[in-house]
């Protein structure tokens, strides 16, 4: 959709991006001046395989001021973004015919990480009413012998769901159940979320060695282009995860991981007031859905992202005969007729949904929903 609304723009027509997963701010200035700083101190030579020790500590202190977590630097894999640590994570665990298990909707890439483990997805779905959570009837349910791994995110891509402290103990009170199964916990969206605090499946004792948590500096402090993320996992999955690394891309950008010490170094006031304008433009969006006849959605807790139901809409035409079968269909249509991209929720899992990200300015964000009501509007019976 992205490409497809870029191809519009090149054409002169004024296109409203609403598919894209980053923040719509700059790097913070003390980041980019660190940087800079790594280039004049010739910080230019192969990085080790899992991460300037520097940084490693400096995630180490990271989890345990802000999620009182304990790890060592032993147990941390820097990687080239988060989305290169879920799959170094994946491919050191999953064999041939292993399941892992993902809640519906999920990012995308989840299951062809799985595919390329030559491993198997098995999904369960969740819908808008339950705030798009997982119980753990329904996850005790999906655990079969052959599962290897459950993975998640919260706050979740696409729907900005978060799971509170209670409902993952509940969940761990299930895997307790099964100590031969892994938790990949994604937690790329901590610091995007408005309720008290992130919780992570890692604080609970009973299946902290089971648990591996994903992040990384992309969302919290707009790094997106600089491809920096992490593991924190025991030490046999982390040595693993060095291993594999060691063989494909060998250490993540030098650059990129002197300027990542520097952000966790220097606290979160850049994130915390990104947070406020993402906090702001959340309730206008969410005014403004409810608003649209048809349009069903929920209040996301986190990341920014809403994940609408849409489904009202199937079987009505377009003015000029052509039917809106599914979630992609509603998605090219939004794009050609009121020019506002979005991605359908077949891609995430869901095609009963379509994907918004509220990452853009306020007057894009009234622009765009008023293009949407009105394109929707147009469809009859």
């Amino acid at each position: 959709m992205t490409k497809l609304g870029r191809e519009l723009a090149s054409k002169g027509i004024n296109v409203i991006s609403l598919s894209v997963g980053e923040p719509d701010f700059n790097t913070p200035d003390n980041v980019k001046d660190a940087a800079k700083k790594a280039l004049d101190e010739n910080y230019t030579r192969y990085s080790p395989v899992p991460g300037y020790p520097e940084l490693r500590q400096a995630i180490v202190n990271k989890l345990k001021n802000e999620n009182g977590l304990v790890y060592e630097p032993s147990q941390i894999v820097v990687s080239t973004g988060a989305k290169q640590s879920l799959s170094n994570v994946i491919l050191t665990l999953i064999n041939p015919g292993d399941e892992v298990i993902i809640p519906t909707p999920y990012w995308v890439s989840y299951s062809e990480m799985v595919v390329l483990a030559e491993g198997k997805s098995v999904f369960i779905d969740t819908d808008i009413d339950s705030d798009f959570k997982i119980t753990p009837e329904q996850l005790e349910a999906a655990i079969t012998p052959r599962t290897k791994l459950f993975m998640f995110s919260s706050p979740c891509n696409p729907t900005g769901s978060v799971y509170s402290k209670d409902e993952l103990a509940a969940l761990v009170k299930v895997f307790e159940k099964y100590p031969n199964i892994f938790i990949l916990s994604d937690e790329i969206y901590e610091h995007i979320n408005f309720v008290d605090k992130h919780e992570s499946i890692a604080q609970f004792e009973s299946v902290r060695e089971r648990v591996i948590i994903v992040n990384g500096f992309s969302k919290a402090f707009a790094m997106t282009g600089w491809r920096l993320g992490y593991i924190a996992a025991n030490k046999e999955i982390a040595a693993a995860n060095d291993k594999l690394q060691g063989q494909t891309t060998s250490g993540t950008c030098s650059i990129a991981q002197r300027a990542g010490i520097t952000a966790y170094h220097d606290g979160l006031e850049s994130v915390n007031e990104m947070k406020e304008a993402f906090l702001r433009r959340r309730q206008l969006v969410y005014d403004l859905l409810n608003d649209i006849p048809g349009v069903k959605t929920n209040l996301p807790e986190g990341a920014f992202y809403f994940f609408p139901e849409i489904s009202s809409f199937f079987g009505k035409k377009d003015a000029n005969g052509n039917v809106i079968k599914d979630s992609s269909d509603l998605a090219l249509y939004l794009l050609n007729e009121g020019h506002v991209a979005t991605v359908g929720g077949d891609s995430f899992g869901n095609n009963n949904y379509i994907r918004l990200s509220y990452a853009a300015s306020d007057e894009a964000l009234k622009e765009a929903l008023r293009r949407i009501k009105e394109a929707l509007g147009k469809l009859s019976s």
